[in-house]
């Protein structure tokens, strides 16, 4: 059965589509079937493409993420995806507070499926410079290989 998985940031610029876009390599890496996006929690950036500083990072990493569009979550996406994974403490209690009765997504921190890195927050980039993307790709990416390993386990019983 197909899983899917939404990575949660607060403008769906900078960490969630790092995080989408390892997880996407490490899915691809594993053979794993996955449905992959991100979002944010705020909509000042709907419809923006990724910081250029998250692009270069990620495109230093392999990844093209210049196709990506910032959206926000929505009521929907609890119904639609097994796993929302928010990147720090406060993205995932605005989404814990967004939650329908309804929802079938376990929420979760992207550095809770590391061991070692529970309860732990992926750094914000935001307001740093490019070796503070180097250190959220390197988070992502940690958390992103530890995820895709936990979905490929549960999909082999």
């Amino acid at each position: 059965m197909r899983k899917s998985v939404l990575f949660v940031c607060l403008g769906n610029i900078c960490r969630s589509p790092l995080a989408e876009a390892a997880f996407r390599a490490e899915a691809e890496r594993l053979g794993l079937d996955v449905e992959i996006d991100s979002a944010g929690t705020g909509d000042w950036h709907i419809g923006h493409p990724p910081d250029r500083r998250a692009a270069a990072v990620a495109a230093r990493n392999g990844v093209d993420i210049s196709h990506l569009r910032a959206r926000q979550v929505g009521p929907d996406d609890f119904r639609r995806f097994d796993h929302i994974v928010a990147l720090d403490e406060k993205n995932l209690a605005d989404i814990e507070r967004l939650r329908p009765a309804d929802a079938k997504a376990h929420l979760s921190l992207l550095l809770d499926h590391v061991a070692g890195r529970e309860g732990q927050a992926v750094a914000d980039p935001y307001y740093g410079d490019e070796a503070h993307f180097d250190t959220a790709w390197a988070e992502v990416a940690e958390g992103a290989r530890a995820l895709a390993a936990r979905i490929a386990a549960e999909a082999q019983g």
